[in-house]
């Protein structure tokens, strides 16, 4: 990679990198405050005096078991997209401004190391933007190709579902502060241990860069960045939604068979946190949609350990969410975070068993 110096700004091109910073400062902000950080407040007040949120977005969960169903998984994929499409559409907008409106150099400062600490910065600004993962994986794909470190982008991608503070609010209100804080714990070893595991274990991908070059928007002349940011919005939309729509359509239709373990008897034991690992890490669901569907299958008996499985399992990642990363993770990569979240599951629910 050819190495830029850059020269020292002159007040012109400071105006113009504080304009350009305050408006992607202004899409974030809004666009969170809109799509999560109002609705969510009225969601609070609702979960704190029903101890509900709604019904589980996949129908009769628990109530019976049910063989592969294309109408299933067009009702899921409607119920699922009608839940996310703002938060989708404010996740694409950011991971594309990400990269013609912030330096690159700025994110390799703040977010580009591989220590410890850098993970949990990366953590910590996850955590008030709340989106699931699938959401999130435009901006953790923007991060990326913006120079920030894997193990940043995997903390931030994580922290979102993982340590969503509404979400924790709600499984307070719903499930009881024993799981609120259950998840809290084991969510932050989950989400920063992962990232430690990739940053130590993990393969680099080659990311381009724009001009292959250390972009900065105010030095960089040489596209328009209204044009620039045109093509990286058109490549977001491109590598994520055609994948997108038709695994959660496939998801949905095959829901009746992932979920069928309550029918059998199977509500409890290291079979049921086996399987509850891997089907809630393969599936797809949007923020706090674990919620319900929990409280659901508690109630016709689920015990507290593959309940705990669930908790983490359930928000943390997807086929869907991994495959969205794929452009700028290796294939050994997202086996470590998918198989990190399994292992993290189980071990939760063994000791959810016990202390839940």
């Amino acid at each position: 990679m050819n190495n830029v110096e850059y020269r020292a700004p002159s007040n012109h091109r400071t105006a113009r990198r504080v304009i350009l910073v305050v408006i992607f400062l202004a899409v974030l902000l809004g666009g969170l405050w809109y799509v999560k950080w109002s609705p969510y407040w009225q969601k609070a007040l609702l979960a704190g005096s029903t101890h509900s949120i709604g019904t589980a977005i996949i129908a009769d969960i628990g109530a019976k078991a049910s063989g592969p169903s294309l109408q299933a998984g067009w009702s899921f994929t409607v119920a699922y997209f009608t839940s996310v499409w703002k938060a989708v559409v404010l996740g694409l907008l950011v991971g594309s401004l990400i990269q013609v409106l912030i330096p690159t150099s700025w994110i390799k400062r703040h977010l580009g190391g591989t220590r410890f600490q850098d993970s949990l910065v990366a953590a910590l600004a996850g955590v008030p933007t709340m989106m699931c993962t699938c959401c999130s994986a435009p901006v953790a794909v923007g991060m990326k190709r913006s120079k920030a470190s894997t193990n940043s982008v995997v903390a931030f991608f994580l922290a979102n579902p993982v340590l969503n503070p509404a979400t924790l609010v709600f499984m307070g209100f719903v499930l009881g502060w024993n799981f609120t804080i259950f998840r809290i714990v084991f969510g932050l070893i989950t989400v920063l241990g992962i990232a430690t595991l990739v940053a130590k274990f993990g393969t680099q991908k080659s990311v381009e860069l724009p001009d292959n070059k250390m972009f900065d928007p105010i030095v960089e002349s040489n596209e328009a960045l209204i044009v620039r940011w045109i093509k990286a919005l058109a490549r977001l939309v491109i590598e994520s939604i055609p994948a997108y729509v038709v695994i959660v359509y496939i998801l949905g239709t095959f829901s009746g068979v992932l979920f069928p373990a309550i029918h059998n008897g199977l509500n409890g034991g290291i079979l049921a946190i086996l399987l509850f690992a891997v089907v809630g890490t393969l599936f797809v669901l949007p923020t706090a949609g674990e919620i319900p569907i929990i409280q659901a299958l508690m109630a016709l008996g689920l015990s507290a350990g593959p309940a705990a499985t669930l908790l983490i399992a359930l928000p943390a990642v997807s086929i869907v969410s991994l495959t969205l990363l794929k452009p700028v993770f290796s294939w050994k990569n997202l086996g470590i975070i998918g198989g990190g979240v399994v292992v993290m599951s189980i071990i939760a629910g063994l000791f959810g068993s016990f202390i839940l």
